[in-house]
């Protein structure tokens, strides 16, 4: 590779790990170009870049970007996924398209911000509802006190009603 082709790919690596909320490193060993193929139509669907990477200008972008961490998992072959906007869209994306297919692919972990994650945690990652469904939950969970208040406060009131339209019914058959 020329160098000024070399400089490029690591200005392009670090400005993806400077923007990522998320970066998954991956094994593809054993993957045909094919599956590759179909692997990363998936993921860009999801608004997911995947990018095969040469460890030692990763390495260099890794450091440019301030997320040497990355380190850790440049051994082997290495497909990145880069998640910018949800972090648990790439994990999820991923461990479906490997289950759905069987695909050998390997998780070796991944960096949340600054945070070092294994493939365990992306795992747990993977697992988690979706925001949608979390945010449902906190909003329910926040109503609750509410709905309980409201409940209390209004006992009183609805009990009175129910005592008067009680006598008015009373008085109405002549009581």
């Amino acid at each position: 590779m020329l160098r000024e082709k070399k400089e490029q790919t690591i200005d392009e690596l670090a400005a993806s790990l400077s923007r990522c909320a998320i970066a998954i490193a991956t094994d593809y060993r054993g993957i045909s170009a094919k599956e590759m193929a179909q692997l990363r139509r998936r993921l860009t669907q999801a608004g997911v870049d995947y990018r095969v990477v040469k460890n030692t200008l990763t390495r260099f972008a890794a450091e440019r970007a301030g997320k040497k961490q990355l380190e850790t998992f440049l051994t082997g072959p290495v497909a990145i996924a880069f998640g910018y906007d949800d972090v648990v869209e790439p994990a999820r994306v991923l461990r479906d398209y490997i289950r759905s297919t069987g695909l050998v692919l390997q998780i070796k972990g991944g960096i949340l911000g600054d945070r070092l994650l294994t493939a365990a945690d992306i795992s747990a990652l993977a697992a988690m509802p979706p925001r949608e469904v979390l945010l449902a939950r906190l909003v329910g969970q926040l109503a609750a006190p509410l709905q309980s208040l409201y409940g209390c406060l209004n006992a009183p009131l609805r009990g009175l009603l129910n005592v008067i339209q009680a006598r008015i019914q009373q008085a109405e058959e002549g009581g």
